[in-house]
């Protein structure tokens, strides 16, 4: 009898069918990851920030379509972004992306130094331009695929903003990603808790499945799952943050470690 191959875990048909299913490949989450530290960064990870990114690009489009079908139309264009942004503050996401999309210039407001001068927008951007908005192109082909998912279109000006939006979110998760491994964990949560005179104060939320990814376990030298989503809990908030780490894990389930 011949002996079959052992199959490693998260090999199999199904594995690449959660490759298949992912508009933004792993190979892009990786080259946005390299842009930003020179860590490792595990298959799973890839496919967690893939995920992420999915989830909150498509919550964004589904905010626009509705805006858009409030005046009968299938084909989105910037301002049914700005109005989805307005009506759900937790897709307000990737906002280095604002400063440099006409899209937005006229909602970021005056910005005045300390002695009372105009800040201009060239100086708002700074010299250096970030490298999630040099690369946002590279996004294109995901978005055209999520909107198609989403049975809309999209005028070539929206189509730039999502792909600015996903490149700079997807950055800004790689960097706090990085930070995570660096710092041994997440040390940015702090609590506030009221409490009212006579009732029981509430109880403590280190039981928050969310802050228990606050402690990392693992080497100093790669990227892992946890670590993404982690950075997850800094980037996003709200029903969108637990949507959006369910689905990864969800995504990564039958992945190994690394």
């Amino acid at each position: 009898m011949t002996t079959q191959p052992r199959r490693t875990e998260g090999s199999g048909p199904q594995t690449a069918s959660v490759v298949t299913d992912l508009p933004f490949k792993p190979q892009l989450v990786k080259a946005v990851f390299r842009d930003v530290t020179s860590l490792h960064v595990s298959r799973p990870a890839a496919w967690a920030a893939a995920s992420v990114t999915r989830t909150v690009l498509t919550e964004i489009i589904d905010g626009a379509r509705s805006t858009a079908a409030e005046e009968a139309r299938r084909r989105l264009i910037p301002k049914d972004l700005v109005s989805a942004i307005d009506r759900n503050v937790e897709v307000e996401v990737g906002s280095a992306w604002y400063l440099y999309s006409p899209t937005f210039h006229g909602l970021m407001g005056e910005v005045r130094n300390a002695g009372g001068a105009l800040v201009s927008l060239r100086e708002r951007r700074g010299a250096r331009t970030p490298s999630g908005v040099a690369g946002a192109h590279r996004f294109e082909a995901g978005v055209r695929r999520l909107l198609g998912n989403r049975e809309v279109g999209a005028v070539p000006a929206m189509v730039r903003d999502l792909d600015g939006i996903a490149s700079v979110f997807l950055t800004d998760l790689a960097r706090d990603a990085a930070m995570v491994v660096r710092e041994g964990g997440v040390k940015r949560f702090g609590t506030v808790s009221l409490v009212v005179p006579g009732e029981p104060a509430p109880a403590s939320l280190l039981k928050d499945p969310l802050l228990a990814l606050s402690t990392r376990r693992g080497d100093r030298r790669t990227i892992g799952r946890d670590d993404v989503l982690a950075a997850v809990t800094m980037q996003l908030f709200g029903d969108l943050r637990q949507r959006a780490i369910s689905e990864a894990a969800e995504t990564t389930r039958n992945t190994s470690a690394n």
